[in-house]
């Protein structure tokens, strides 16, 4: 027979163990948590950003093709290589952005051979890509 204050021991020690337990289950899974949250933000910013960039790049292309006449710079080749770019980079962003980029790429096949003469499809282009860059904006202010 054990004498009451061993029991008393015992008991204390199993609890101290399972909080501990419990303690240490909780804070691995905030880590866990945050972790994952820190990666997704890191992800949408690096994307967000390089999508930011290209848009710019397309804009100066079309600018180049219409307002300068310059055939080199303002190649439309140089153009679809800059949408299907944006267009796949949007595929790890959400959802709002993958619909704005997808507009753009359709205005853009609609629109890429008369940029270098046509005000329309210039200012139509343009504003898909204002509107693309609203939701890059929209999406890095949502962000932790």
């Amino acid at each position: 027979m054990q004498p009451k204050f061993a029991k008393s021991k015992e008991h204390i020690f199993q609890i101290t163990a399972i909080f501990s337990m419990v303690f240490a289950l909780i804070g691995f899974s905030y880590n866990v948590w945050r972790m994952e949250v820190t990666e997704y933000n890191s992800n949408m910013r690096s994307a967000s950003f390089e999508i930011l960039l290209q848009l710019s790049e397309l804009e100066g292309i079309i600018y180049a093709a219409h307002y300068d006449q310059d055939s080199v710079e303002g190649n439309p080749r140089k153009g679809w290589i800059k949408v299907n770019l944006i267009a796949d980079l949007s595929m790890i962003t959400e959802s709002e952005l993958q619909q704005a980029t997808q507009q753009l790429k359709q205005e853009w096949q609609q629109d890429w051979d008369s940029i270098d003469d046509d005000e329309t499809s210039v200012k139509q282009i343009i504003t898909k890509i204002d509107n693309t860059r609203e939701k890059v904006r929209q999406l890095l202010s949502k962000l932790d």
